[in-house]
């Protein structure tokens, strides 16, 4: 039929042996039961080859199609069907209590803004300790502060809430503010990736998946007198 035989993937033409064959014609009309050969010759006439989709029925199921139309659309569903890679939650936690020096925040939120500008999503963890608790209010501000600062890059996804002592929100990138931020920010356009930032330890969990115990850490050393020179 004038097209090289594969010796892989689903049987086509020749290397159809079994007969009769259940026939869908290149329309996608059931034709029925008929012998392979008169399967072979419909094809032939329409300039198009025939093609076994399903060969472990009895009898097997043929179509009649352009095979290489087939294999690409085929293609083109699998690579679909695949999860990008680089989506991933990064977790930014803001020291390990209410008490962190204002620079070390900046330090925390520029991490954060290179993870957004990167395509990932980011959860922002503040933690209370001991009687903090009793001034909640705290944190909600230190958090918002926050939001309102990642929100120039992205968008609020998940709204700040409390779980036990630790104050989460979730803030997932925008691709129509990445533009308008770089020009506004230069200085991030051509900075070293978030992951590689001197000093910073990452782990990273598939966006989906869930965090367990505060799930992917960004650990950033803090400047004498912050939170963890205190503990």
């Amino acid at each position: 039929m004038g097209r090289p035989e594969t010796s892989f993937g689903p049987r086509i033409n020749d290397r159809i042996r079994i007969t009769p064959v259940r026939l869908i014609d290149e329309n996608g009309e059931m034709v029925g039961v008929v012998e392979t050969d008169e399967a072979r010759r419909r094809a032939m006439d329409a300039g198009l080859d025939l093609v076994e989709i399903a060969a472990d029925v009895r009898p097997p199921v043929c179509k009649i199609m352009d095979f290489g139309k087939y294999k690409y659309e085929l293609s083109k569903k699998d690579k679909q069907g695949k999860k990008p890679k680089g989506s991933e939650m990064k977790e930014v936690r803001l020291g390990r209590s209410m008490k962190i020096d204002p620079h070390d925040v900046e330090i925390r939120v520029n991490q954060a803004l290179r993870f957004l500008l990167e395509g990932h999503k980011v959860q922002i963890v503040a933690n209370y300790r001991g009687r903090e608790l009793a001034h909640k209010q705290i944190g909600e501000a230190k958090l918002d502060d926050v939001v309102k600062k990642l929100c120039e890059l992205g968008r609020l996804e998940s709204a700040p809430k409390l779980a036990g002592k630790r104050l989460t929100a979730i803030i997932a990138p925008d691709r129509s503010k990445v533009e308008p931020f770089k020009r506004k920010h230069p200085e991030f356009a051509k900075a070293k990736p978030a992951e590689k930032a001197e000093g910073a330890r990452v782990e990273v969990t598939p966006e989906g998946g869930k965090p367990a115990g505060g799930g992917e850490r960004l650990q950033i050393p803090t400047a004498a007198g912050g939170d963890d020179a205190q503990d």
